[in-house]
């Protein structure tokens, strides 16, 4: 498989966790933000967008412009700090405590083997998970600038399934064993419910 950088989104007003830092909430006893990029430890860049707190070493921290502007605006910022040779980026939200080396490995290999821009899980109702993906830098790039052009120049705001919508995609069924890597947490029994996959 190809090298591969990784973006992960920690923005986001985590509104129905009562405007909480999400991602420093600890799941399995490390902050979701830090389980996420654990899972993608052999990137060769790791940026994160948004606020962050405290990262490992190595990880690069940016803010969306506009701050808030959602995560297409977010995606945009991190693919702007990678080196201009990254052909294959994992974009990621922050919340997928979850998330594991082989499942990015395994979305890796599923756009390798694939003439797809884009390679994200569904889950068991075939909804695509948008922010548990791996691009290839081209396809992403592309994509920002068709939203852009059709938002009058800006991606503030944009919807996720908007970056989707004119690329190829290739879907992927989780099929490793354990729980599902795209689940994400919005709500507190969300993280109730990863606590006990973890334990």
């Amino acid at each position: 498989m190809t090298a591969y950088a990784a973006v992960v989104l920690s923005g986001g007003a985590a509104r129905r966790m009562g405007g909480v830092d999400k991602p420093a909430r600890p799941v399995g006893g490390r902050p979701m933000l830090h389980r996420v990029l654990a899972a993608v430890a052999d990137a060769s860049e790791r940026v994160v967008v948004g606020p962050a707190g405290p990262v490992p070493e190595g990880v690069r921290v940016t803010r969306e412009e506009p701050p808030g502007g959602g995560p297409v605006a977010g995606a945009a910022a991190g693919l702007d700090l990678l080196d201009p040779g990254t052909t294959t980026v994992a974009l990621l939200a922050a919340d997928l405590p979850l998330l594991t080396p082989a499942a990015v490995a395994e979305l890796r290999g599923a756009l390798d083997g694939s003439t797809a821009g884009v390679a994200c899980y569904v889950d068991g109702e075939g909804r695509r998970q948008q922010l548990c993906a791996v691009w290839r830098a081209s396809a992403l790039r592309a994509a920002l600038d068709r939203l852009a052009a059709e938002r009058g120049g800006t991606v503030d705001g944009a919807p996720v399934r908007g970056l989707l919508a004119g690329t190829t995609v290739r879907e992927v069924s989780w099929s490793g064993s354990g729980p599902p890597p795209w689940f994400d947490c919005d709500t507190d029994e969300d993280v109730r419910r990863a606590e006990e996959w973890t334990r």
